[in-house]
């Protein structure tokens, strides 16, 4: 008997105005799962992101984490709760180091008040010691050891990517979202990051929720992938199912007869067949 999932979402329906961006969704994520949401450009995989974290209130539908409903929650609420996510456009704090960006990422679990910071009472102080002793064990996890006093500006590319990661760890997720965290990177970038992110479900027993548009990535670190086109659910399943979908190969290359004319041509030409290589948006 399969284990219950640690989110799921019912009939969840995003509009804006005429718009139906999502429409009657219904997702089940397990735990410790890497599960993929992939789809062309405009599916509606950001919108389901932003459902879940209440950035955007849903049309209509449930969202259940847990056991506990999350529709209705403020987004804080919802990352107490467990979820935490990371953004296909870097969201740091640019003007700040990156052991202050991840003390920025503890403050929801600092038992501190602010008359406690004000008095500087020693609870203050044990507990602002202890979360900057877990800052640099969490540093030295993301390959940052040694550059916390650097300003999230001056970070390279790839370093950024870990430290947003890191930040949205040191939360404490039991569910982590992250949305396109390849982007931009060069080949060896991304290997390097794949290899992160399954050291991460590893050390941290998180369930990861993936937004991603190179299909290698997908189907190399997937559990499960989810298929969507204009906000609705067109196929789910195993990497390998999902690869060899011909809906899935309409979805992203047009009508059946195109996708087939493609698809013969890049196997005659030695490539991959086109759902493993183009790219989800």
């Amino acid at each position: 008997m399969a284990a219950e999932p640690i989110l799921s979402t019912k009939q969840l329906t995003m509009r804006f105005g005429g718009l139906t961006a999502v429409g009657g969704l219904d997702l089940e994520i397990r735990e410790r799962e890497i599960h993929s949401v992939i789809g062309p450009n405009g599916a509606g995989k950001t919108t389901v992101f932003n459902c879940i974290m209440q950035n955007i209130r849903p049309t209509s539908g449930q969202i259940w984490f847990r056991g506990e409903r999350l529709d209705g929650l403020t987004p804080d609420r919802v990352a107490a709760v467990g979820i935490s996510r990371t953004y296909q456009n870097i969201r740091l704090f640019r003007n700040i180091t990156a052991i202050e960006n991840l003390l920025v990422g503890m403050h929801l679990h600092l038992k501190s008040h602010w008359w406690g910071a004000l008095f500087n009472s020693a609870h203050t102080r044990h507990d602002e010691a202890h979360a900057h002793d877990n800052a640099l064990k969490l540093l030295q996890f993301i390959g940052l050891r040694g550059r916390g006093d650097v300003l999230a500006r001056n970070l390279a590319y790839g370093e950024q990517r870990r430290l947003e990661i890191g930040r949205a760890l040191a939360t404490r997720p039991k569910l982590l979202m992250l949305d396109e965290p390849t982007a931009g990177m060069n080949p060896r970038e991304t290997s390097q990051m794949m290899d992160f992110i399954r050291e991460t479900r590893q050390r941290f027993g998180v369930t990861i929720l993936l937004i991603e548009h190179q299909m290698r990535v997908v189907m190399a670190m997937s559990d499960v992938v989810t298929v969507l086109d204009h906000g609705v659910k067109i196929a789910e399943g195993p990497p390998a199912q999902i690869q060899s979908d011909p809906r899935v190969i309409e979805a992203y290359l047009g009508s059946p007869k195109a996708a087939q004319t493609v698809r013969r041509r890049a196997i005659a030409e030695g490539g991959a067949p086109p759902a493993t290589r183009n790219r989800s948006g």
